[in-house]
């Protein structure tokens, strides 16, 4: 990253202003974004906030068992697994492939909605249907607790007990337990980012790889593309700081504030799982996202980078089936498959 734009970036976020320089958006996905009319765009406040978490929770999909089997095509259990000390239990919706004998890999699994909306349900069909299938993965989402109901580090710690009971249960279950990848899109790919620094530092199960899909990694809104990209799309400054006010309460932009909260604030990215992080270069988290690729670099660490020519935030599922949505949903599995297959011993 060009050091004297991410220099500008900051100075953008002291000063208040927002950068002049507008990226354009691929015609397709913008297309989509027209489509969606005002309300879809209009940013997240406090006042809209319990509105908003309502509304999406009326229209957001949520599949039963029943539909996420398919018809037999995958073996879909709910579980109910102990939470963190002092929580209540932490629901796992636990899929795999019809008829394949374990241990398989598992992807471990977070969805997005900003920490303060989605669910562990909607999330999956095409998960099972993009990577489980084809890549005979094991998938376990995590119904984590929302913000602002729920203040960090609740939703991290519901995820990190669902791991390591995931973990610790493998035969049961029929995955590998040194086969587990992180996953998560937007909120989850943070969530999966600090649970990769986690188990590293509470010497908890060792994940083979991260697959972050831009991710919400930094509180500070303090990025270049976060002022770029203000008030365009469906997710900007505005939203961003709503979110993470609800999700830190007090401590939202603390000094002192973990990694753990917002990993973007780790000084040490050394001793992580192999990275995946892409993001779109119209999407406010594009920054934030290609600073953390680099800093796992420069810890000696291994990432893969990808961004996305004129996505912004949530493209692939505002445009499925957008030229861009493929390449980006083929160049994921492409990562995953490699991340899968043995390499020959020397």
């Amino acid at each position: 990253m060009d050091a004297n734009r991410e220099s500008s970036g900051g100075a953008h976020a002291r000063q208040g202003s927002a950068p002049k320089e507008v990226l354009p958006f691929d015609p397709e996905v913008d297309a989509a974004l027209a489509v969606l009319g005002k309300e879809a765009t209009e940013p997240l406040t406090p006042d809209n906030l319990r509105a908003r978490q309502e509304r999406d929770a009326a229209k957001r999909p949520r599949p039963t068992a029943e539909d996420l089997r398919a018809g037999g095509l995958f073996e879909v259990t709910e579980l109910s697994v102990p939470g963190p000390p002092g929580g209540p239990d932490v629901t796992l919706v636990s899929a795999r492939p019809s008829g394949l004998a374990g241990p398989l890999p598992l992807l471990y699994y977070m969805h997005g909605g900003a920490m303060i909306m989605g669910n562990a349900w909607s999330v999956l069909p095409r998960i099972l249907r993009d990577w489980a299938l084809p890549l005979k993965l094991a998938v376990i989402s995590v119904e984590y607790r929302l913000a602002p109901g729920t203040r960090y580090p609740g939703p991290l710690e519901d995820c990190w007990a669902g791991l390591v009971w995931a973990a610790g249960h493998a035969a049961g279950l029929g995955i590998g337990a040194d086969r587990i990848i992180l996953g998560g899109k937007s909120a989850g790919g943070g969530l999966a980012a600090a649970l990769a620094l986690l188990s590293r530092d509470r010497g908890g199960p060792r994940p083979l790889g991260q697959l972050l899909l831009s991710p919400m990694l930094d509180d500070r809104g303090t990025t270049f593309s976060s002022h770029q990209m203000s008030g365009r799309g469906v997710w900007d400054l505005t939203s961003n700081a709503t979110a993470w006010q609800a999700l830190l309460g007090d401590r939202y932009g603390a000094a002192d504030l973990p990694p753990y909260a917002a990993p973007a604030r780790a000084t040490d990215l050394s001793r992580l799982p192999p990275a995946y992080i892409d993001v779109g270069s119209a999407d406010m988290f594009r920054d934030e996202g290609v600073a953390y690729a680099n800093a796992i670099w420069q810890s000696g660490g291994h990432a893969e980078l990808h961004v996305w020519p004129g996505a912004c935030h949530g493209f692939d599922g505002l445009s499925p089936h957008a030229t861009l949505t493929q390449d980006a949903r083929e160049t994921r599995t492409r990562w995953l498959k490699r991340l899968l297959t043995p390499r020959p011993a020397g």
